[in-house]
C-alpha cells in the first residue's frame, strides 16, 4: 500500500512519520552494537523520531540512568546524522541524588546532562516525564520557556499528566505568554484504554496537541506471543505481562487480532498498531524493538488499513468485561 504522509509534531513545522522508535529497551535488552544497527535501520526505514528519557534504563541492575542517552549519543556522534532525526527525551523522573522533580534548577541540571550524553546541542521535544505537583505550574513552564529561547530545546511536552493539570498548564502558558506543551505522552493501547480516552484526550483534542503514545503493545502482550502462563519465559518482562494481561478479556482482545491479522496476512502486532493510528486524536505511537526482524514486522503497520468494521470490532472487544 502507499505510504502514508507525515505529520506534524505540535504547533511547529516539524515533520514526523507515524511511528516513533522508542529508546527505553537501549542499554536494558538491547546492547550497544544492536541499537547501533536498530537505529540505523530505523532511519533506513523513515523511522526518523526518537524518544528516549535521561532516566532509561536506571531500573537494570549495575546501571545508573543514562544508558539509553549515551547509546543514542553515541550513535550520533558516529554515523553523523542528527541533522536526520528527530529528538525526544523526558526530564522529572529521579536521576540524580538529590530530589527529583520539575524545578527550575532540577530541570536546568538534567538538561545539561541530556545533551552531553546526548552529544548534540539541542533537543527537539523536551518532556516533563511527570506532573510534579509540589512544583508551581508555572515555574516548571518559565524554565522551560528559557531553555527553548536558549536554543537548547525547540518545543516540550507533557508525559503522564491529569486532563485537569494538562489544562491548567495550557492555560498558565497563554496568560503568561510562556512556551506551551505542544505533545502529550500518555499511556493507550487496546488494552489499556480508560486512562487516556475521556477528560484527557479531550483536552488533547481541544488544544490540539500531538499525541506520541507510550506501552503501545501493552508491554509486549499485544504481539499475541503470550497466551498461556508458560509463555512468561518468552522474555524478562513475561511474569508481569502474564499477570497484568492475561485474563478472560486479554485472551478474547488477542483473539480479535488474529482474526483479523489472518485477513490481512499481517501480525497481531501490526493490527495493533494500525487501530492506534486510525484513532483521530492519535499522532503517532512509541514502539520498541530488540532485533531487525522485529523492527521491519513493527515499520510495516504504517501502510496497514483497517476497514471501519475490523476498527469497530476492536473496538467493542477492547471495552468488554
Amino acid at each position: 500500500m502507499e505510504q502514508r504522509k507525515m505529520r506534524l509534531l505540535g504547533n511547529s513545522n516539524i515533520e514526523i512519520p507515524y511511528l516513533i522508535l522508542g529508546g527505553n529497551v537501549f542499554g536494558w535488552t538491547v546492547d550497544e552494537r544492536t541499537s547501533f544497527s536498530l537505529l540505523d535501520a530505523a532511519l533506513e526505514r523513515g523511522l526518523f523520531f526518537i524518544d528516549t528519557a535521561d532516566i532509561y534504563s536506571r531500573w537494570v541492575p549495575g546501571n545508573n540512568g543514562g544508558e539509553s542517552e549515551t547509546i543514542i549519543g553515541k550513535w550520533l556522534k558516529k554515523s553523523g546524522k542528527r541533522d536526520s532525526v528527530i529528538l525526544a527525551t523526558k526530564v522529572g523522573m529521579s536521576f540524580f541524588s538529590e530530589t527529583s522533580g520539575l524545578t527550575p534548577t532540577y530541570v536546568r541540571k538534567a538538561i545539561e546532562g541530556s545533551l552531553r550524553r546526548l552529544q548534540t546541542d539541542r533537543i527537539d521535544l523536551y518532556q516533563a516525564h511527570f506532573d510534579d505537583q509540589e512544583t508551581s505550574l508555572i515555574e516548571t513552564l518559565q524554565i522551560f520557556d528559557k531553555l527553548i529561547k536558549e536554543g537548547k530545546v525547540r518545543i516540550i511536552g507533557a508525559s503522564n499528566y491529569s486532563a485537569n493539570r494538562l489544562q491548567e498548564a495550557l492555560n498558565i502558558s497563554k496568560k503568561e505568554n510562556l512556551a506551551r506543551y505542544e505533545t502529550l505522552q500518555p499511556e493507550y493501547n487496546i488494552y489499556v484504554r480508560e486512562k487516556y480516552e475521556g477528560d484527557l484526550e479531550s483536552v488533547a483534542v481541544k488544544n490540539k496537541l500531538t499525541v506520541i503514545n507510550y506501552y503501545s503493545l501493552a508491554s509486549g502482550f499485544l504481539t499475541g506471543k503470550y497466551k498461556k502462563p508458560e509463555d512468561a519465559k518468552k522474555s524478562k518482562r513475561g511474569q508481569e505481562i502474564i499477570n497484568k494481561y492475561l485474563n478472560r478479556r486479554g485472551q478474547l482482545i488477542i483473539e480479535t487480532l488474529e482474526k483479523i491479522a489472518n485477513l490481512h496476512l499481517a501480525s497481531v502486532a501490526q493490527v495493533a498498531l494500525a487501530w492506534l493510528i486510525s484513532k483521530s486524536s492519535i499522532t503517532a505511537p512509541i514502539v520498541s524493538a530488540t532485533s531487525l526482524i522485529q523492527l521491519d514486522e513493527l515499520a510495516k503497520s504504517i501502510t496497514l488499513n483497517l476497514s471501519n468494521h475490523e476498527i469497530q470490532a476492536i473496538d467493542t472487544i477492547s471495552k468488554s468485561i
